[in-house]
């Protein structure tokens, strides 16, 4: 499950990576279809995560990560409606800062699942 979850998240990612380079080349917000198909893949991401956190026993840091989620979701929901949806130029420093924090969360995301625990080294 947390698998799927990392891979929707960086699909995710893809698509915020083409949607910030469309709002810093052209000066324009991206197309309401790209940003709405990045909110439900991300909003799928976040569904899984939590399913995995009430379902079976998860690396800590996947709940550290599932926060970061949740604030980087935040700005995504405060750029599409106090921007997007009033048709104002996204602020580059919510575009930023939503990047960080999603991508942050992803590689803790990505090291939880992927990384293997420090009990299985050796």
């Amino acid at each position: 499950m947390l698998q799927t979850a990392s891979i929707l998240f960086a699909i995710t990612a893809l698509g915020g990576l083409l949607m910030a380079a469309i709002r810093f080349a052209t000066k324009h917000n991206p197309p309401a279809w790209l940003a709405m198909g990045h909110g439900l893949l991300a909003a799928s991401g976040l569904t899984l995560v939590i399913y995995a956190l009430c379902t079976q026993a998860v690396h800590p840091t996947v709940l550290f990560a599932l926060v970061l989620f949740l604030l980087a979701a935040g700005g995504g929901a405060i750029m599409s409606l106090a921007y997007k949806w009033r048709q104002r130029l996204l602020p580059a420093w919510l575009v930023i800062a939503h990047a960080l924090i999603a991508a942050i969360a992803l590689v803790l995301l990505l090291l939880a699942v992927f990384g293997g625990s420090p009990d299985q080294a050796g």
